[in-house]
């Protein structure tokens, strides 16, 4: 363990290797970006879309790989699974690889190393909660200066010039800030490493690079207390300080009535461990706030939580709240905020920001002013009977639009492709409790007085949505959201390796039948929605049947319908097409889809499973689609593909 002493004194290292200096940004027209793909979700109102059209559905289906750059130097051991997006401008690629989060520029014709940046982090690294490559990294400019923004895993805020890949010495301490400073409750719990940090890049708008913490996952955390998941903002050209949102109030402040005993000053989390998008007009940055400490028991912090699982407005220059909505009063079953907010100027003359949820709900609101669009109703929901939870009486409601997935799990939900099954699957679920409201709370794994070891749960603590997010058509107000149907068990058991009475419970798992979930496909879906008025369009499985399912035994002769796959779908929308990959842990298709029906249009055969977002760019008059592919043991790569 690094100690408080040797923490607050840790340097970072960093290593920048020009290998070839990429061209000069350009700016075309009024547009510098026209083409490019300058954000984590392509722009910052966090839409997954972009206008191209050269690839289209007359010739998607001839378009060939043009070139691939695989990772598996970028050590300390091979990597096989990268989830971040690379950002594209003027020709360049910037993206994060390696379990260290290594930052490099890649030609994007020809996929050549321009420049590379490893962070040596040390003992920070080695008690980091987030390894990995993260999810990418953030895109700024000043004047003719350009820089890209990184989190590592060690949690510096790092600023890189962007054509070199060296750190800017004019950005807070020689190139990095030092995130763990100023942090609340940091060792408040007794241990001497920190449990923060972050897998997402930064947000920068209007100069201002705001950052999101994320924990460790928290079904059993170590301790009721925790460090908070503050949000803080800092100037994008000096590294300064600028404000921080107390995503947990302090004593006194605005929302601490909503935390009723001494819950407020221990409990820790409530971060913002998913991108973040933002109006730079309003200057609003908008926050999607996770849960805090506890995942499956809040008995310690009775109170309806704000801002945790909370969707907040913040003025980006001041962080001064704007407006907020609580999406779950008290959470219980680790339903943070997944994704970004998505924000559009919708045909009807709206101007409105969405967030999509892993509870499968799109709550919509004026992103000015903070007004549901429709009504959103709080309705009862049940209580539980885990000694000592504090329940909420209400959750609220969208009346629009409809659930994009299922909610609660009924005999209705089960399996059915023969009697035998089904007879199989109702057999395998009495010893739980079903969740008959969205809402039914966790119950004990021994001891309950009905004698159940835990609730079967829709959606999983997965989603739902997550943090694909979604992606969101400007020209006609639809908004596709990729989704998951996965049972969970939500059952607690006494925790004596924590101050906690009670956290996620050892060895309670969802059953099965025949090798076969039991629940009902699909499994995966993605689904269209009109936002205009809350309606949805369509929706279709997010995957053909897997082998799994076609050759199973127990289904031979059985006319299986397309089930899709237990993943959330990687979107990208164009001018023309809807492309849908079937995300972490599916096949190597990639299909493109009509996007008014839903229609396949084309497979396209990747040489892995899409596990990063898909993204498009133009350079040169060509139009690339390029992703980060890995799984089945096998090095990930970036590839990129183009018409012949």
């Amino acid at each position: 363990m690094i100690t408080r002493k040797r923490l607050m004194s840790s340097l970072i290292a960093s290593v920048g290797v020009m290998i070839c200096a990429p061209a000069a940004l350009s700016q075309s027209g009024t547009d510098v970006y026209a083409g490019d793909w300058p954000d984590y979700n392509g722009n910052m109102a966090a839409q997954r879309y972009s206008p191209l059209d050269q690839i289209n559905a007359e010739n998607v289906g001839t378009i060939r790989q043009a070139w691939s750059f695989s990772t598996e130097k970028f050590g300390p051991s091979p990597e096989f699974n990268n989830t971040s997006t690379p950002l594209e401008v003027d020709g360049v690629l910037y993206a994060t690889m390696g379990a260290t989060r290594n930052v490099a520029a890649l030609d994007a014709t020809t996929g050549q190393l321009l420049w590379m940046w490893r962070p040596e982090e040390g003992s920070r690294y080695d008690d980091a909660p987030r390894k990995g490559a993260g999810r990418g990294v953030a895109f700024y400019r000043d004047g003719d200066n350009t820089r890209i923004m990184t989190i590592t895993p060690g949690f510096f805020l790092v600023a890189l010039d962007a054509k070199t890949g060296i750190p800017d010495p004019s950005f807070g301490d020689n190139g990095r800030v030092d995130l763990f400073d100023g942090l609340r409750n940091a060792y408040a719990d007794g241990y001497e490493d920190v449990d923060i940090g972050s897998s997402m890049p930064p947000f920068v708008m209007n100069d201002v690079v705001v950052v999101g913490p994320a924990h460790k996952v928290g079904m059993r955390p170590r301790s009721m207390t925790n460090v908070k998941g503050d949000v803080r903002a800092f100037d994008a050209r000096t590294g300064e300080v600028l404000w921080t949102f107390k995503t947990i109030p302090e004593r006194g402040e605005y929302g601490s009535e909503t935390w009723l005993d001494d819950g407020i000053e221990f409990t820790g989390n409530a971060g913002v461990w998913a991108p973040m998008s933002g109006d730079p007009e309003l200057g609003h940055v908008y926050l999607p706030v996770e849960s805090a400490t506890g995942d499956r028991f809040g008995g310690d912090r009775p109170g309806d939580n704000l801002f945790a699982n909370s969707l907040v407005a913040v003025d980006i220059k001041t962080g001064e709240r704007q407006w907020h909505h609580q999406l779950i009063h008290h959470d219980i079953w680790d339903w943070d905020n997944p994704s970004a907010p998505v924000l559009a100027d919708l045909p009807n003359g709206r101007k409105v920001v969405m967030q999509v949820t892993k509870q499968n709900f799109v709550y919509t609101y004026d992103r000015a002013t903070g007004e549901p669009v429709w009504p959103i109703d709080e309705l009862p929901v049940p209580a539980g009977d885990v000694p000592g939870e504090w329940y909420s009486p209400t959750q609220p409601f969208p009346s629009k639009p409809p659930a994009f997935d299922r909610q609660g799990f009924t005999e209705a939900d089960l399996i059915d492709f023969t009697p035998e099954l089904r007879a199989a699957a109702l057999e395998a679920i009495k010893p739980f409790r079903l969740s008959t409201n969205l809402y039914t709370p966790p119950s004990l794994a021994e001891g309950s007085p009905d004698g159940t070891v835990g609730v079967l749960s829709l959606p999983s603590a997965t989603g739902g949505a997550n943090w694909e997010g979604s992606a969101l058509d400007p020209e006609t107000g639809l908004l596709y959201v990729p989704s998951r149907t996965a049972l969970a068990v939500l059952s607690v058991g006494k925790d004596d390796d924590s101050d906690l009475a009670f956290s996620a419970a050892f060895g309670v798992r969802v059953p099965r039948v025949s090798g076969l979930e039991i629940v009902k496909p699909p499994y995966g879906r993605v689904t269209a929605i009109d936002m205009n008025v809350g309606e949805q369009v369509w929706q279709t499985a997010n995957a053909d049947t897997p082998d799994s399912i076609t050759n199973n035994p127990a289904l031979q002769g059985v006319d299986i319908p397309r089930t899709g796959v237990a993943t959330r779908a990687g979107l990208l929308l164009t001018k023309t097409l809807l492309f849908v990959g079937e995300g972490v842990g599916g096949g190597n298709k990639l299909y493109a889809q009509d996007k008014a029906t839903g229609e396949i249009v084309a497979r396209i055969e990747l040489p892995n499973t899409q596990t990063g977002q898909p993204f498009t760019y133009e350079h040169e008059g060509k139009q690339y689609i390029a992703m980060f592919v890995s799984g089945g043991g096998r090095p990930t790569e970036l590839v990129a593909f183009t018409l012949p």
